[in-house]
């Protein structure tokens, strides 16, 4: 599988479609590896090019037992970017993915055709930081399944919950994950979330942007996203029906139409 060595880690990607298609990067968020956007590649390919890969602390790219910081992950991303020679994308990036896509947006301008930032946020505010400082923390205190199971409740709908068999699906998929995240790994992606702050630069961003919330989403409430579509310039917010933080995966098929109606705007 593609691995390229960047700014001292193992970077993995894949990347799937017409190469005659215009380019889209995903960037996953927190504890999430390339395949959390498995339920919306379908969809994706039949129009764009598709590159994933997976932020250092996850998945198959390397997770060193240091500090990281959300530029340095957007780094990651763009030296992704020179390595297979795209000098443009449309970028979408979901929570701490989307905090990634804000910096590759203000440090690379020249790359970034459209921007979709998904259950995002541009800075924290007191209880946000807390949950997540506590996330943080409970990787020392937690292993495997059970610190996953403590993440669940954050990131999917009360409708999720109560329809039969899904939260069992899930959990039998979480453990069967081939490339499970370590402690260390989501310790310091954990410290990365709280040190980003773009509010002060959002200004700058000035690439067509759609800005997406689930109404549901009790991670990054609503709040989150209406400071960033007021922050950049005729960005477009749009809050989905029925979404919880984990849209990208319960609800798939409606961010996905989001999305591509967007995109088809911008190509």
């Amino acid at each position: 599988m593609p691995v390229i060595q960047v700014n001292g880690i193992d970077l993995f990607y894949t990347i799937q479609g017409d190469s005659a298609n215009e380019l889209l990067l995903l960037i996953a968020g927190f504890n999430s590896d390339s395949s959390t956007w498995a339920a919306m590649m379908p969809s994706l390919v039949k129009q764009y090019r598709v590159l994933r890969f997976d932020n250092r602390g996850v998945g198959q790219s390397s997770a060193p037992d240091s500090p990281y910081s959300i530029k340095q992950m957007a780094a990651d991303a763009a030296a992704l970017l020179d390595y297979l020679s795209i000098s443009k994308v449309h970028i979408a990036g979901h929570s701490m993915g989307g905090q990634i896509a804000q910096e590759l947006a203000l440090a690379y301008p020249e790359k970034i055709q459209s921007l979709i930032l998904l259950s995002s946020l541009a800075k924290t505010d007191e209880k946000f930081y807390s949950l997540i400082e506590l996330f943080g923390e409970l990787t020392q205190k937690l292993e495997g399944m059970l610190y996953q199971k403590v993440l669940l409740p954050w990131l999917f709908t009360d409708a999720f919950y109560s329809t039969p068999g899904a939260m069992e699906q899930l959990i039998q998929m979480i453990e069967n994950q081939p490339f499970p995240p370590t402690p260390s790994g989501l310790y310091h992606q954990c410290r990365a979330i709280l040190a980003s702050d773009t509010s002060d630069r959002l200004k700058d961003i000035h690439c067509p942007t759609l800005v997406v919330v689930g109404n549901q989403d009790i991670m990054t409430p609503i709040k989150f996203s209406e400071q960033l579509a007021q922050g950049i310039s005729n960005a477009e917010l749009v809050i989905l029906e029925h979404g919880g933080h984990a849209f990208v995966v319960e609800s798939a098929d409606a961010v996905v139409k989001v999305m591509l109606d967007f995109l088809a705007k911008h190509r």
